[in-house]
């Protein structure tokens, strides 16, 4: 059935092919000390990522020309965005255009994000690793 489907519709990828992504903390990168990334999904429009942060640590005030979407799933940790700061709790959201200054200036606890990036992030990109069966 999924060969039909690929068939059909000329926007599946060979990455749909294996749609599944199954998490392994093992997989994590190192962006800056205590923070750490890891790769859960991505298409060819958008990229899903984890955002590992330890209490005391800073992602660095930074910029870049994808848009950014996400959440904290756990902890308290303040995001500044351009010129203003929040401090978040689990389930805030947040949106960050293209190209407009941003960071973790706080983190009062171990903190776990998820961030869409749109386009995805190709140096972020990790082979997937999914379940045959």
């Amino acid at each position: 059935m999924m060969d039909q489907q690929t068939s059909r519709n000329p926007a599946v990828t060979d990455q749909s092919l294996n749609p599944f992504n199954i998490y392994d903390p093992s997989r994590r990168v190192e962006m800056v000390p205590g923070v750490w990334r890891q790769m859960l999904a991505a298409g060819n429009g958008a990229m899903v990522v984890r955002i590992d942060v330890l209490r005391g640590s800073q992602v660095p005030m930074h910029t870049h020309p994808h848009e950014q979407i996400g959440h904290l799933v756990s902890g308290r940790a303040t995001l500044k965005v351009g010129d203003t700061a929040v401090e978040l709790k689990p389930n805030d959201g947040y949106a960050i255009p293209s190209n407009v200054p941003h960071g973790v200036v706080d983190c009062r606890e171990d903190s776990v994000f998820v961030d869409v990036f749109s386009p995805p992030r190709e140096e972020y990109r990790q082979e997937t690793i999914g379940s045959t069966g």
